[in-house]
């Protein structure tokens, strides 16, 4: 049976390749075709992963869960996302994308049922890790596929634009669980998100292809004629899962630095979304929609950056850190704002919100591709996976962290860790300043 799963996720095989007319005819269709569905997809993705957080504080007063609590079901999914996201990695890069990921969707979609249907702290703890785990399906094959279709002098912008999945989910999942929690109750917050991902499930196995040899197509570094340096021979050499884990990961410094840099970036991230709707409620003012609304302001500021910083980033021939550090920057001013900032003003706070997701994104998105830049675009999944790996862990370290400060000393207390994660990361990004792909 084993081999039989194995097979049928195997990569779609090559096909003969068409006629040159036909190649310029199909080539833009495909590429338009594979980047909006890996971007509607990997919103939907969103939808059953970041739905927890804007009604926690409801579970909470409906099941008598108490803050450290949800922070270990915080954590505990974003422990497993992280070891999805590398072994996921690892899988998608000998996998079909179409099917892998529309499986991932409909697995994430049926635990979300089953977590609106519980009532048991060690249950929900149970579900919400196994759902962290199969999300860990959704970024991997969108690399994977962007990295085939996609060349290496057009990735910052491409991936810009396709970062703005992060953006759109996680915005709209804020105001769709709170919503639905405000109308129909908690548990519906996580219904009807798992209806849409069904949805977006049967309509990425119909629209998501593989790549374009799959199509009757060449590679796109032939039809761009764009070689990574030092690669045009072998550029669409397989590689074993060794190379792929060891000699691509864990024995490349620069995506060591990038999976570290991605750590503290994530705590920051995700502070202000796993925590930022409790945080409005408990100390300045806010009510259950408010803080679903925080998570969109949050989330939609990053559109206009992240396009505009992935294209400087390509303008400045691929100096992924250079434009991360000028963005971190602003980020610590902002949340200075959010912890002097008193209560009754709560639209300050919304503005620093907006400004750290102005800011917040781009980094999230350029240490992803600075991964892809330092690698095989056949280790693209396994890269990512890693860094997001790291990313995970910073996620469950201000996941529980912050829980624990905020409940045993203050929120004051609790910023003020997250100001700490911010200068690190500055710190850290000053040593990718001078990076550019493949040296």
């Amino acid at each position: 049976m084993y081999k039989s799963i194995r097979q049928w996720f195997a990569p779609a095989p090559a096909i003969p390749q068409k006629s040159e007319k036909e190649i310029q005819s199909l080539y833009p269709k495909f590429r338009f075709q594979v980047l909006e569905s890996t971007f509607i997809g990997y919103t939907v993705y969103y939808l059953t992963r970041n739905n927890f957080s804007p009604v926690s504080k409801e579970i909470g007063e409906a099941l008598s869960y108490t803050k450290s609590d949800l922070g270990d079901i915080l954590a505990v999914t974003a422990i497993t996302y992280g070891i999805g996201k590398f072994f996921m990695g690892a899988l998608s890069d000998r996998s079909n994308p179409k099917k892998f990921m529309a499986v991932g969707l409909f697995l994430t979609a049926i635990l979300n049922f089953s977590f609106g249907f519980a009532n048991h702290y060690w249950i929900h703890l149970f579900l919400w890790g196994a759902n962290g785990l199969v999300q860990g399906m959704g970024w991997p094959p969108c690399g994977r596929s962007l990295g085939h279709w996609y060349s290496v002098r057009e990735r910052g912008t491409t991936f810009a634009f396709w970062n703005i999945a992060h953006n759109i989910g996680g915005g709209i999942v804020g105001v769709v669980a709170s919503h639905s929690a405000a109308k129909f109750g908690w548990e519906y917050a996580f219904f009807v998100p798992g209806v849409i991902a069904i949805i977006g499930s049967i309509y990425l196995f119909i629209r998501l292809v593989d790549t374009p040899q799959s199509e009757g197509l060449p590679p796109i570094e032939v039809y761009r004629n764009d070689y990574p340096p030092e690669e045009k021979e072998d550029h669409e050499k397989e590689l074993t899962t060794k190379q792929l884990i060891v000699e691509q990961v864990l024995m490349n410094k620069y995506i060591w630095l990038f999976a570290i840099i991605n750590f503290f970036v994530y705590i920051i991230r995700y502070s202000l979304i796993d925590w930022g709707p409790t945080y409005l409620k408990e100390t300045k003012g806010a009510d259950l929609l408010g803080g679903g609304y925080s998570t969109l302001i949050l989330e939609f500021g990053g559109i206009g950056s992240t396009l505009l910083m992935g294209w400087v980033s390509d303008k400045f021939d691929g100096r992924r850190g250079m434009v991360s550090l000028l963005c971190i920057i602003p980020i610590f001013f902002a949340f200075v704002g959010i912890l002097i900032n008193p209560p009754g003003n709560i639209w300050i706070d919304y503005v620093l919100f907006g400004l750290i997701g102005l800011f917040i994104y781009p980094p999230v998105m350029l240490l992803g591709v600075a991964g892809m830049d330092f690698t095989s675009k056949k280790a693209v999944g396994t890269a990512a996976g890693f860094i997001g790996l790291f990313g995970s862990l910073g996620r469950t370290a201000q996941g529980k962290g912050l829980a624990v400060l905020s409940t045993h000393y203050s929120w004051d207390v609790a910023l003020g860790a997250i100001l700490a994660s911010t200068l690190i990361a500055i710190f850290l990004l000053i040593f990718s300043w001078n990076l550019r792909p493949r040296g």
